[in-house]
């Protein structure tokens, strides 16, 4: 978001839930560790619009499959992200992953990184140098590139710095050396070895974040907003203050009913132009502009995804958004749907990630290996 005038957002599907009476929630482990209606339901290999089937000429013609290597023996690929050299770097059950446009590495040589339980991977750009941000159960991790032995690697945990709680879930690349870190506690934001001061514990305590535990975060387009989702009361958003601060300005408050089709978010995605796009187990949700109440759209099954349970979004070079589900992939070009599947070359229907590199290349990540498309051709790794 540009204006820092604007206050923390909570977006609420239910009009009287508020977080001191609202149900617990059971997330599905993949999805927790994983961003216009109207046109018609598009079947796998159609597309669908205004009632009107077509031949897809841009689905992928060619499936060429491959290997990672005998060295690495992983299936789920939980988390993406891609570093400045365009680096594919993927959170797996086996470690981290990376892929150079040659060569699959996994990095495992350096003893002070953390181990298996690695939450969320995220590329920074800090004032030290180019480095990549974990998600830990016992802190936020900085790891320098190019991983080594003994290249710098630096924990952040309660004991040592202001981090509201060891048990990080999410983490997000901001602007200007700005990282964000989503907890069990809430918030919590560093900027060149800098703390952000917490302005907004009184207004969203961190019995909220208990009860609601965060299940993603996304920067805005200027990254100094954050936008943060959560299991039963949909969407929060924090931004960095003049002074370096995380501020809000209101008290908790009931804002709704909005057009979204659950509050249990588990993807966001914000588009190059600003536009945020939502996706929960019911669903997924547009947002345009900065009125809170205002300009929403809904997609579903009935109008256009495959599956109702959005785990992952990207937008790519063309604008098109690509929404990972439990069942397959939904392309949406602003007024016609591609359904991809495991029919259609997909390496599983299953999707947990999704990220567009810098060459455009689609990058999948999925609970049976990797699909990449470029030019209408998929390359499956498993």
């Amino acid at each position: 978001m540009h204006k820092k005038n604007f206050i923390i957002i909570i977006f609420l599907l239910l009009p009287g839930l508020l977080y001191f009476g609202g149900s617990s929630h059971k997330s599905d482990p993949d999805a927790r560790r994983i961003a216009s209606a109207g046109f018609g339901f598009a079947e796998p290999g159609k597309l669908f619009h205004n009632s009107e089937s077509a031949t897809i000429a841009d689905l992928p013609a060619d499936v060429v499959k491959r290997t990672f290597g005998k060295k690495i023996q992983a299936k789920k690929f939980y988390s993406v992200s891609v570093d400045d050299e365009n680096t594919v770097w993927f959170l797996t059950e086996a470690g981290i992953i990376s892929f150079d446009g040659k060569k699959w590495s996994l990095h495992n040589k350096n003893t002070s990184m953390p181990g298996s339980e690695v939450k969320d991977i995220e590329y920074v750009q800090t004032s030290a140098g180019r480095k990549m941000l974990l998600a830990t159960p016992e802190g936020a991790t900085l790891a320098s590139l190019p991983f080594g032995r003994k290249n710098p690697v630096n924990t952040f945990n309660t004991e040592n710095s202001p981090l509201l709680s060891s048990n990080v879930i999410s983490v997000a690349a901001g602007a200007n050396s700005l990282s964000w870190i989503g907890t069990d506690k809430g918030i919590s934001a560093i900027r060149d070895n800098k703390w952000l001061d917490y302005a907004y514990l009184d207004q969203y305590p961190q019995e909220l974040f208990k009860e609601h535990p965060i299940t993603s975060i996304a920067a805005s387009t200027d990254g100094d907003s954050l936008y943060v989702a959560t299991l039963g009361v949909g969407v929060l958003r924090v931004y960095r203050n003049k002074v370096d601060g995380i501020s809000g300005a209101s008290d908790y408050a009931q804002w709704g009913p909005i057009y979204m089709p659950s509050d249990n978010v588990y993807s966001i995605c914000i588009a190059p132009d600003g536009t945020q796009w939502f996706g929960t187990d019911m669903g997924a949700a547009r947002h345009t502009g900065y009125n809170t109440l205002a300009n929403w759209t809904v997609f579903d099954t009935k109008n256009g995804l495959i599956n109702n349970f959005v785990q992952a979004i990207a937008v790519d070079k063309e604008g098109k958004v690509w929404f990972g589900t439990k069942n397959g992939i939904s392309v949406f070009d602003g007024s016609a749907w591609t359904a991809i599947t495991e029919k259609e070359g997909l390496v599983s229907a299953n999707v947990l990630c999704i990220a567009v590199d810098k060459k455009g290349i689609i990058w999948i990540g999925t609970d049976n290996g990797v699909s990449s498309v470029s030019n209408g051709v998929f390359t499956n790794y498993n």
